[in-house]
């Protein structure tokens, strides 16, 4: 083992640096803000230690660490900065593929919440990173924060532990097809309304931001809340997985604001069916978000995929993409129906396990394969 020489990322320089998911395009610290994002490096060195800082309220920020491709680490990160080993007695000669991993999404409800590189420790050297063959974006709820992959059947407590961006399928997707993956993902929230029927923890309305939906004066001055520069990573697709939440509004209570006295809430009829104004209202937020990514993201392909936890929805989400394919003659866009969780599949918190991610993985990644194999 040779000394240890401490650098920032922007002394690494970017070709020597992949960047995975949505950040400001600052270096010095990187803020790491949603599920899956983090940062890659090919480093011929014995040992390799990073210099993080974190901080919380009540969720905790927990990370994964990937060597060569294989998860060889998971911890909680302490508040405060701290010194993480990655690796060390490593053979120095060999050049290893790092790869650090956020595996909690942006919490939102907790303003205190960040998490920051701000540099690494290593006695070796950096070598470029090269360009992956895709990049894919994936928009979800719970199901694409991966909460439920990790943890026994029997957990039920909402906590970061049971969250892990490893074994979700948007990772699981990306690796198999060779992509890179940006993840854009809040648990309960939906199309049009959050779970509770609250209009205010719909994903659309936050598309554009960097992390919009953080709050908080650090995570605002890291630029969670600055405009999201679409030029500088342009997706070969965009795979949308929401429905699951939306229809869970249908059979919660009236959402209010105590401060406005705004109220929302979507309807179901007396023989359980759902009212048909408010099923028309989830269709149109649907049309209208696949015009916004469409807007964002010229040449991608957009997929809305749904079913890993039931398909009560199915028929309106495929009538909306019908709908918007109708109305703007945009024929580069899918549904994709993903196979539903099982008694054998299903993981913490009654969400889908591993193997329910790994099978709905292998739907999409057999769908998106064909569609770039025909591009």
């Amino acid at each position: 083992m040779g000394e240890l020489t401490s650098y920032r990322l922007s002394e690494i320089g970017e070709a020597n640096c992949r960047i995975w998911g949505r950040y400001s395009g600052k270096l010095d610290p990187l803020a790491l803000f949603w599920t899956g994002s983090g940062i890659e490096w090919n480093v011929q060195a014995s040992e390799l230690w990073v210099d993080v800082e974190t901080d919380y309220d009540c969720h905790e920020q927990w990370m994964s660490v990937l060597v060569n491709g294989a998860h060889v680490s998971r911890q909680m990160l302490p508040k405060g900065r701290s010194e993480i080993c990655l690796f060390r007695n490593m053979n120095s000669q060999e050049t290893k593929t790092i790869r650090l991993m956020k595996d909690v999404q942006a919490m939102s409800d907790d303003e205190r919440a960040c998490f920051l590189i701000h540099g690494v420790r290593t006695d070796g050297t950096f070598h470029p990173v090269e360009p992956r063959a895709y990049k894919f974006e994936f928009i979800g709820d719970s199901i694409t924060s991966g909460e439920g992959t990790i943890g026994a059947k029997k957990e039920w407590d909402w906590i970061s532990m049971f969250f892990s961006s490893v074994h979700d399928y948007a990772t699981l997707v990306s690796e198999a097809c060779g992509a890179e993956c940006h993840i854009i993902s809040q648990s309960g929230w939906g199309t049009l309304t959050g779970w509770d029927n609250d209009p205010r923890h719909a994903l659309p309305l936050y598309y554009e931001k960097v992390c919009g939906l953080l709050k908080g004066e650090r995570n605002l001055a890291y630029g969670a809340g600055e405009d999201y520069d679409f030029s500088k990573w342009q997706p070969d697709a965009v795979i949308v997985n929401l429905g699951t939440n939306d229809m869970s509004a249908f059979d919660q209570p009236e959402w209010r604001d105590d401060k406005t006295g705004q109220t929302f809430k979507q309807h179901k009829d007396e023989d359980g069916s759902l009212i048909k104004e408010d099923a028309e209202r989830f269709e149109q937020a649907v049309v209208g978000f696949l015009g916004k990514l469409r807007t964002y993201n010229p040449k991608a392909h957009l997929v809305w995929t749904y079913g890993m936890l039931g398909s009560p929805l199915l028929r309106l989400i495929e009538h909306a993409v019908l709908t918007y394919r109708a109305q703007t003659g945009d024929e580069n866009v899918a549904f994709v129906l993903l196979p539903d969780t099982t008694s054998e599949s299903v993981g913490s918190r009654e969400h889908p396990g591993k193997k329910s991610h790994e099978a709905a993985a292998q739907v999409l990644t057999n769908y998106l394969k064909a569609y770039l194999a025909a591009k």
